[in-house]
Parts: C-alpha cells; structure tokens; sequence
C-alpha cells in the first residue's frame, strides 16, 4: 500500500522548482469500510471531500474535474481506481500552506479512514507534443 499523505521532501523540491498553477491528478481507491469511522470508505472519503472543496477555492484553487473511471483500457486490474479528479491550485506553496492550516489537520483523518491508496501527481502547464511539425 502507498502512503497517503505527500513526502515533505518532494512537496519542498515542487515549490522550489515551479511557482505558478499546477493541476494535481488525484486517483483515489477507497476501503471497503472505513477505518475507525461509521461507513465505507468512500462516505469518509466524502466527508472530506465536502470541507476541502471550500479550502481550495480559499486558496484560489478549484476542482477542474471529478469523476468515476469506467475501465482501465491499457493496464491490468491494479490500475484500476475508484475515483479521479483533476485540482488547479495557484502554485504548489498554496497547496502546501493550506495542508498546514489547522482547519485542514482536522478534517485530514476522513481521507486517512477512507483511502485503502491514493497517488498525487503534480502537473504543470506544458506544450503538446506535435510529432508532424
């Protein structure tokens, strides 16, 4: 299983390295019951979910997209995810300093009782590729 929360090592060389938005790709897979909470996995995962909306849109972020993935058409059964959602935050230190707010602290333990795993990755604005030019 992998780790639910970002490694500060990482987080610190992100903010470093690029300091306008960035779209983060949340892919979530949620427990069957939720650790040490009334519910699935997916109810605390939604307890969650309801509060941080609001923290990012504090921040000047947003949720771009949210949604279910319906097959996992190049892969195998281990790539497959509950959910998938796509958060623009104005920079990476938006992102970090929300995460230490008390208010966030609070509400972090509904997304620890409901991820069975979780990955996060940072994407910034680049150029497509044109392979004809």
């Amino acid at each position: 299983m992998n780790k639910i929360s970002p490694d500060p090592d990482k987080f610190a060389k992100l903010i470093k390295e690029h300091s306008g938005p960035i779209v983060m790709l949340n892919l979530l897979k949620f427990k069957a019951k939720a650790q040490g909470e009334e519910g699935t996995g997916a109810e605390a995962y939604g307890r969650y979910g309801s509060r941080v909306v609001k923290m990012i849109e504090a921040v000047g972020g947003k949720v771009l997209w949210a949604g279910r993935p319906e097959s996992v058409l190049i892969g195998d059964s281990s790539d497959e995810w509950d959910a998938v959602a796509l958060v623009q935050y104005p920079s990476p230190k938006a992102l970090f300093e929300m995460g230490l707010t008390p208010e966030y602290q609070q509400i972090h333990k509904h997304r620890e009782a409901g991820l069975e795993r979780t990955v996060l990755i940072a994407c910034a604005p680049a150029p497509l590729l044109n392979p004809t030019e």
